[in-house]
């Protein structure tokens, strides 16, 4: 039950958020036990943002939440892949990117919880 939430500051075009989801629907089995079958993405792009207190560049806050736990070297691994598709796709430096990453037990889905 993975999410990606991603906040950038740049405009996306439809194309741009279709590679997005096949792009973070691989680099998500980084985490063991993760697949794109459960994950869902959420982009909002054109998000006044500000890093160091400036808006020149483009900048992307993401945050991944999984069910569960997973470890901190999965975690590394995805960050750099990460922040690799948001350089290749919407041109944000990796050191313009934030990932926050979230484990949790309590995930509810089709009217119940895991």
């Amino acid at each position: 039950m993975p999410f990606i939430e991603s906040k950038i500051s740049v405009k996306a075009t439809e194309e741009q958020n279709k590679k997005l989801k096949e792009r973070l629907g691989q680099a998500i089995s980084m985490i063991p036990g993760k697949s794109e079958s459960w994950l869902m993405v959420n982009l909002q792009d054109e998000q006044k943002m500000y890093f160091r207190g400036d808006d020149s560049a483009p900048i992307a806050f993401i945050a991944v939440t999984v069910y569960g736990s997973a470890n901190s070297s999965a975690f590394s691994k995805m960050t750099e892949e990460v922040t690799k598709i948001y350089g290749d796709l919407f041109g944000i430096a990796p050191d313009h990117i934030y990932v926050k990453y979230a484990t949790t037990m309590d995930w509810g889905w089709n009217g119940s919880n895991f």
